[in-house]
């Protein structure tokens, strides 16, 4: 009688999918390193939009370990219709805060404006005058002529017209 199943196939997939993803971590980070330096994004972007990306890999690294153990079709169902509705029910109570994260990687792999430019944001009820200080996951942080801060969210820059005044290049000088 054999009380254990021969996992020598699993095992190998295993380790063969391991470093699949390590090597394919390691290029892409090279890629979107590459692309922000050309575009000179800052690090703390690059940063983040690595690691959205490497979570986006390790989901699916863990999807191919499923299928590779053989794990049940109607025991994947459950576990995945629990999480789909605690992530659907969180979502819907802060549906922004998805649309910010989505904005804020539009936004570094085709962001028309950097840190340091002066822009003008056309909003009809609340226009502004500023400068970009930094870009982040969820919000763009703008420094006006007076001094205030400004927190501004991702998915309303591409939402809003915005006027480029002028760029970094060109140095931005306040006067009263």
């Amino acid at each position: 009688m054999v009380f254990f199943k021969d996992y020598t196939q699993e095992i190998f997939g295993t380790g063969i999918l391991l470093i699949l993803v390590v090597l394919s971590r390691l290029i892409v980070s090279k890629l979107v390193r590459s692309f922000a330096k050309r575009s000179q994004t800052i690090e703390k972007r690059t940063r983040l939009v690595l690691k959205y990306i490497h979570l986006l890999m390790n989901i699916l690294a863990v999807i191919a370990l499923i299928i590779i153990w053989g794990v049940q079709t109607k025991d994947i169902f459950i576990v995945l219709s629990s999480i789909t509705t605690v992530v659907g029910v969180a979502m819907f109570a802060q549906w922004s805060i998805l649309s910010n994260i989505t904005s804020g990687i539009i936004l570094f792999f085709s962001f028309p404006y950097k840190i340091g430019d002066f822009i003008f944001i056309h909003d009809k009820d609340f226009p502004i005058e500023a400068e970009i200080e930094d870009i982040g996951a969820f919000h763009v942080y703008l420094k006006t002529k007076e001094g205030e801060i400004i927190v501004y969210p991702n998915n309303l820059m591409l939402q809003i017209g915005i006027t480029i005044l002028k760029h970094p290049e060109e140095q931005i000088e306040f006067t009263d």
